[in-house]
């Protein structure tokens, strides 16, 4: 193992484990104050850098409204605002980025399905969220980190309502990276 990738292997055990402490000790935790005695960690896949990737971006200078459907049958609005381009499983693949119209930083909101969903990981899907240091232009490249995927708080509780990937960005390969369900 490089030194690269043992970085890499370290921070997201140090990601990991600080998850895992807000889950079981913080009060904006999704998981109900009567299960946190019980609760001894998220489930994740393995580490694997072969679900870390370089995505190309497409920039939408007009994004498109998109309406997505949430876990409690409502609906809510987002952006289209980017497109990833990238290979995975020796297949070039996309997945749209999202923003809400009121959000003025240049966080990208990628919810996504793969077919490990409603199996191996939370039935209504995964998310990741991406923190570019700039604003992105066609052809830039992002990383793209499956490893970082997590279940949204619905997964843990009703209480919360969680936008459901589109069918835009149902992947048709299993990603075993990330958070799992046992």
């Amino acid at each position: 193992m490089d030194e690269d990738t043992e970085d890499w292997e370290t921070q997201l055990q140090a990601n990991r484990d600080e998850k895992d402490r807000f889950f079981s000790e913080h009060r904006q935790s999704p998981i109900p104050p009567e299960e946190r005695d019980d609760f001894d960690g998220l489930s994740y896949f393995d580490p694997d850098p072969d679900y870390r990737v370089e995505a190309t971006v497409t920039v939408h200078e007009t994004p498109e409204s998109v309406d997505l459907e949430t876990s409690d049958d409502r609906t809510v609005r987002y952006l289209h605002v980017a497109t990833l381009s990238f290979d995975l499983d020796g297949e070039s693949r996309d997945l749209h980025a999202f923003r809400q119209a009121a959000d003025e930083s240049r966080t990208l909101f990628v919810p996504f399905r793969d077919k490990t969903t409603g199996q191996q990981s939370y039935d209504g899907g995964r998310y990741m969220e991406l923190e570019p240091d700039r604003d992105l232009s066609d052809g830039d490249e992002i990383t793209l980190d499956f490893n970082l995927a997590y279940s949204p708080f619905c997964a843990y509780s009703d209480t919360f309502s969680c936008p459901l990937p589109p069918e835009s960005n149902w992947l048709e390969t299993a990603v075993t990276a990330g958070e799992r369900t046992d």
